[in-house]
């Protein structure tokens, strides 16, 4: 088990000298299949999952609108790929064993994500909080949010009155017990 840890956070590292070879985008997409997730370029239907299948041409023709990380070992250690996105409108995080508040906070920080991110999803990650969930309050332009199956959600009333005070376009769907 100690082993896929630290495999994971090898996964993780960012290489800031790939990120300006290739672009964000390129680099993102490379770190998130790596890691387990898929993506979906703007302007194609189909989802991106195969590392070896990653498409090329010219640099910067394939941005990144859309992320599935389920099941995937993204972890905080790699979020510095999100900071080039510009063109991401969903994220959804399903069963990220790594996922946790920090990385939630880092994710409403992230300057483009706060102007480009419309949907996102939080299914079945166990360590993220009502800390997490609040700190979501920075994607200014998020208008949905479900949240699912998140047992680290306590004062699940107070969190959802934060988060519409916040952001009182956003339609937030809840499937917490």
């Amino acid at each position: 088990r100690r082993f896929w840890g630290w495999l994971n956070a090898v996964f993780n590292k960012v290489d800031y000298e790939r990120i300006q070879a290739v672009g964000p985008d390129r680099a993102a997409s490379e770190w998130l299949l790596r890691c387990g997730a898929l993506v979906r370029y703007q302007g194609f239907q189909k989802w991106q999952q195969d590392y070896n299948g990653l498409p090329t041409g010219p640099l910067g023709k394939y941005k990144i609108e859309a992320i599935n990380a389920t099941d995937s070992c993204i972890m905080y250690r790699g979020f510095d790929y999100l900071d080039g996105l510009e063109h991401v409108t969903e994220i959804k995080l399903q069963k990220c064993i790594y996922i946790q508040d920090e990385c939630l906070q880092r994710l409403s920080e992230t300057k483009n994500l706060q102007k480009s991110l419309l949907q996102l999803q939080i299914i079945s990650c166990g360590n993220v909080t009502d800390k997490g969930i609040i700190a979501l309050h920075k994607l200014t332009n998020l208008e949905y949010l479900y949240l699912s199956d998140l047992p680290g959600i306590r004062e699940k009333e107070t969190t959802v009155h934060v988060l519409q005070r916040a952001l009182p376009n956003l339609e937030l769907e809840l499937d917490l017990e």
